[in-house]
């Protein structure tokens, strides 16, 4: 069967390394560019090749008794990353100067942070030791997004701001529900202060949509299956003025 390496969107991206590959043990990564003018997918084939990556999973059990490293490759767009696991291999030689742990140093991908951390809470609330997958909006987006978010607060209508929330692109892994529900909490805030109607929990789209990494990706809407309508306002106590539109976040 033929490697697939080719991801369709930055949510597969995401899902890929965050949900299938950090539980596996691929910790060890490198990020790079394809250069405008290359053939992306000629690039893919050479470092496929070079690295050995399109092998069966039988070869990579055998790799790992043997104690040799084994690779993953995933790209969107011209934007790539190199996964691997612990072990001997080139690719740590090669690489070694480009080479960093996620679980030191995140990976960075269109404003999301993936990193493997342990922590966190159980779902009955108890201190949880084992390691996870950790997807969040990355701080300095974050903060920009927060920033944007509070002068328009002051600026547009209820229904306006749940609208500007449901368009946010991030999927809402665990870490990134609590980055939109913080997010909420000082939006409304600073429209209690300024005597408008606050927003409720129902704007937020806390539900991650499943995507198929390598096809049939549609883009919004999602997934029929996970329906994240906006919920509908009820009428202002306060009319706020259309100002000049504001460009959303990116």
């Amino acid at each position: 069967m033929q490697y697939r390496s080719e991801v369709v969107s930055v949510a597969g991206f995401v899902q890929q390394i965050a949900c299938s590959y950090l539980r596996h043990g691929y910790w060890w990564y490198v990020t790079g560019r394809i250069p405008a003018g290359k053939d992306a997918e000629v690039i893919d084939r050479k470092l496929v090749e070079k690295y050995g990556i399109g092998v069966s999973e039988s070869t990579r059990a055998r790799c790992k008794q043997l104690g040799m490293a084994n690779l993953q490759y995933l790209r969107h767009g011209r934007f790539f990353a190199i996964l691997a696991t612990k072990g001997t291999h080139r690719f740590f030689v090669e690489e070694n100067a480009s080479i960093r742990d996620i679980r030191r140093v995140p990976l960075r991908i269109a404003g999301y942070s993936i990193s493997y951390r342990r922590g966190g809470r159980t779902r009955q609330g108890e201190v949880d030791h084992r390691w996870h997958a950790h997807v969040e909006i990355e701080r300095s987006r974050y903060l920009e997004i927060k920033a944007h978010f509070l002068d328009l607060a002051l600026h547009r209508s209820a229904e306006k701001m749940a609208l500007a929330f449901y368009e946010l692109p991030f999927e809402p892994y665990a870490p990134i529900r609590r980055q939109l529900l913080n997010l909420l909490r000082s939006v409304n805030q600073a429209r209690k202060v300024a005597g408008y109607t606050t927003l409720p929990v129902e704007v937020l789209p806390l539900r991650r949509r499943i995507v198929k990494p390598f096809g049939e990706w549609k883009g919004p809407p999602p997934d029929a299956s996970v329906k994240h309508t906006p919920i509908r306002l009820q009428a202002e106590q306060h009319i706020l003025p259309e100002p000049a539109p504001m460009p959303g976040p990116e």
